[in-house]
């Protein structure tokens, strides 16, 4: 009961509130905050994280993050004004930075700040690899799913007014709230709306990573070696993610879409 009423609470918001729309799926999304809202409150946060944060000293993988992130940008440009939409990265300011920590991890602020932990770098193995989280992570700041769970969040919580008025009566738990929704954690309740964003967020990252040049038929892989690492998954009716069997389906469906992309702009870069 409580998750259906989660669900209609959702629902009956998107009808009374702003709603906007998913590029690719074309997924009418809820919308309670604006990127000029959001975006400013990510950098300050970004900015946080790497002052308690340690940089990578490995200047190859760093080089390697930097290179591909900018590739990467320059592939949403293009993908944005062919699509009329530039008008969406309107106040993005793109920073990719390599954070020494041993887990496998990576996430893009909406907005375009982007962090990657040296424990993913050996499951990416190479430029190609990195190009496939990159692709992905920067999909969920391009299709506003930060910004969408967020918008949940502040729902559920009762913050009909928006991100001001909950950053003025609780700063702490809206700063919190903002990293949740970025992937570090949602409520249960939430579960469908999370793998349904990890879902768009590789469509769309599949055509971000072709558009730069990476052969799209690579992501699966990725997501092979994923599963191969060790630890055990748990159900996917219990994760926030597709299983690795499901992402791995979906890719490959995907990929005859992709590689149009691909043929387009092998060779540019």
């Amino acid at each position: 009961m409580k998750y259906l009423s989660s669900i209609l609470l959702i629902c009956s918001a998107m009808f009374l509130f702003d709603c906007a729309t998913v590029p690719v799926t074309g997924r009418k999304q809820l919308s309670l905050v604006s990127n000029s809202e959001i975006i400013p409150m990510s950098f300050e946060q970004y900015g946080e994280v790497l002052k308690t944060s340690k940089l990578s000293t490995d200047k190859n993988q760093t080089a390697m993050v930097k290179n591909v992130g900018n590739r990467i940008k320059t592939a949403v440009d293009q993908y944005m004004k062919d699509n009329n939409a530039s008008n969406q990265l309107e106040g993005f300011g793109w920073e990719f930075n390599l954070i020494e920590e041993d887990v496998q991890n990576a996430w893009c602020m909406p907005g375009g700040k982007v962090a990657f932990y040296t424990g993913i770098m050996p499951t990416c193995k190479d430029e190609t690899g990195v190009a496939v989280v990159m692709g992905h992570e920067v999909a969920h700041a391009i299709a506003n799913h930060g910004r969408e769970r967020m918008s949940q969040g502040l729902l559920a919580q009762g913050f009909l007014g928006g991100l001001s008025v909950a950053m003025g009566e609780n700063p702490t738990g809206t700063q919190e709230l903002l990293m949740q929704s970025i992937g570090a954690g949602t409520q249960i309740g939430m579960l469908k709306f999370s793998r349904q964003h990890e879902s768009e967020a590789d469509k769309l990252g599949l055509i971000f990573m072709a558009i730069a040049g990476y052969d799209p038929k690579e992501a699966p892989k990725f997501w092979e070696r994923m599963s191969s690492g060790g630890g055990e998954q748990p159900p996917e009716f219990m994760s926030t993610h597709p299983s690795h069997e499901t992402r791995i389906s979906d890719l490959n469906a995907q990929i005859p879409n992709a590689l149009k992309y691909y043929e387009a702009n092998k060779g540019k870069y």
